[in-house]
């Protein structure tokens, strides 16, 4: 069967009258899309959208989501849903737990920095292919943010000699930790993969931090000797920064809320020159493709 279908196609895959398909269409409730002024419908984005509605049929209804940019926690982002205007609160938990608020419309949009797991894997992908196979997300649309460098934040001086994971292994350094799930947690766990360490090799600290700026201040207290966040943070605290890798950071909503007010007055004012100024100000950051739209699923 094509990968495309057509109506009575799609009618006969879903078992539904295609009266019934249409009035799914008019509402904006199934995955299609008009060519030359017939309706297609991927038939992979209509097994996400029937799977979706066997975990969560919330998911399938209009249900206006709070204007909350759930997700990771990021300074630049948070001074531009501040200095833009666009009404958009912030609830930082880590990126996966923003992806199931996501899914439940409990937050209008997320923000997300993944990695992939098991020592391999492209990191710079793997941000579109979990929401592009994500049930439940089957209408969502990727947009670039940034990309952030991350790295490992030591006391001024690098006291203990660090350089990377495997050096905080070997001198039993104390380090502070993000929750699960969050994107600096998720690419620990791949760094330690890739380096044929496991996180029992690390002395890790409890309770865990719950952004970059609280592992700043476990180590700028002296209770961690260290912890990953990204060079921003640690320049605003004045830790040294032992650069990790360059990751994406994206934000993920729905493609009928892309178009509202203020996810529209945020994107607006991510190409303005304040916003290129202030990135440049915290360092760290390459928004060359910001606001580019990179998955409509």
């Amino acid at each position: 069967m094509a990968d495309l279908l057509t109506t009575d196609e799609a009618a006969t895959y879903l078992r539904l009258s295609e009266r019934k398909l249409y009035e799914l269409v008019a509402q904006g409730a199934v995955p299609c899309t008009k060519v030359t002024g017939r309706w297609l419908f991927p038939r992979s984005a209509l097994d996400r959208w029937v799977t979706a509605g066997l975990i969560a049929p919330a998911a399938l209804t209009h249900v206006a989501a709070p204007p909350i940019v759930g997700g990771s926690h990021d300074p630049l982002l948070e001074w531009a849903l501040r200095e833009s205007g666009c009404g958009l609160a912030s609830l930082p938990e880590g990126s996966e737990e923003g992806l199931r608020r996501l899914t439940r419309g409990e937050v209008m949009a997320t923000a997300i920095h993944l990695h992939a797991q098991g020592g391999d894997g492209d990191d710079a992908q793997v941000n579109i292919a979990t929401v592009a196979g994500a049930p439940g997300l089957h209408d969502a649309v990727v947009i670039s943010f940034a990309r952030r460098e991350q790295g490992i934040l030591v006391a001024p001086g690098n006291p203990l000699g660090l350089s990377d994971i495997a050096s905080v292994a070997r001198t039993g350094a104390r380090m502070a930790q993000r929750p699960l799930g969050a994107g600096a947690q998720l690419l620990l766990f791949a760094l330690l993969a890739r380096a044929g360490l496991a996180a029992h090799d690390l002395t890790l600290l409890k309770p865990a931090c719950p952004t970059g700026t609280d592992i700043a201040q476990a180590v700028r207290s002296g209770r961690a000797d260290c912890g990953i966040a990204t060079r921003s943070v640690a320049l605003a605290a004045a830790l040294e920064f032992l650069p990790l890798t360059w990751e994406n950071f994206d934000l993920v909503l729905r493609q009928r809320d892309y178009f509202l007010p203020g996810p529209q007055r945020l994107f607006g004012f991510l190409r303005s020159a304040a916003f290129r100024e202030h990135a440049t100000e915290l360092a760290g950051y390459d928004i060359d493709r910001v606001g580019d739209v990179l998955l409509v699923n």
